[in-house]
């Protein structure tokens, strides 16, 4: 069957994917602007209460983190607890800067420039991406990237 849409394709005639009666039951959830500003909002407020595992809980079982004040890439529940609890001795609070939100069938990403400040008046700016994922009951972070910015920025 797959050799014959690939010809089929070469051909230029139909190469739409086979869809499974499976795949055609699957609940396609969409969030909403807000609903996706609102997630980032329960990850900072998950921040606050200074528990690691609070934190990792919001994220999916094989979720890729790639954190601002760490070189290692944590892929397990136990990597980023172990970084979280860290990063949380500098009771860090987070604020957006600037977004842009992109909603997709099951999936969401959230992605712009954000700030941290910590309890001993430090601050960090940093480019972020957050990738949500429907899981069936909630969404969750799947990927969430954060980087910062290559140049001091200065704050008006």
């Amino acid at each position: 069957m797959k050799k014959t849409l690939l010809s089929l394709c070469l051909l230029g005639l139909s190469c739409a994917p086979v869809v499974t009666q499976a795949q055609q039951s699957v609940t396609c959830v969409r969030a909403s602007e807000q609903d996706v500003a609102n997630l980032f909002d329960a990850w900072n407020d998950s921040l606050a209460t200074g528990d690691a595992t609070k934190v990792s809980e919001l994220y999916v079982s094989d979720a890729v983190l790639l954190p601002t004040i760490s070189n290692q890439v944590r892929l397990t529940d136990q990597e980023r607890i172990d970084y979280f609890k860290d990063f949380l001795k500098k009771g860090p609070r987070g604020k957006i800067d600037s977004r842009t939100i992109r909603i997709g069938c099951n999936k969401a990403i959230d992605t712009g420039v954000y700030t941290f400040n910590f309890k001993d008046n430090t601050h960090v700016t940093a480019r972020y991406t957050f990738t949500y994922v429907w899981d069936g009951k909630g969404w969750k972070i799947s990927t969430h990237h954060s980087s910062a910015m290559p140049e001091p920025v200065s704050k008006p």
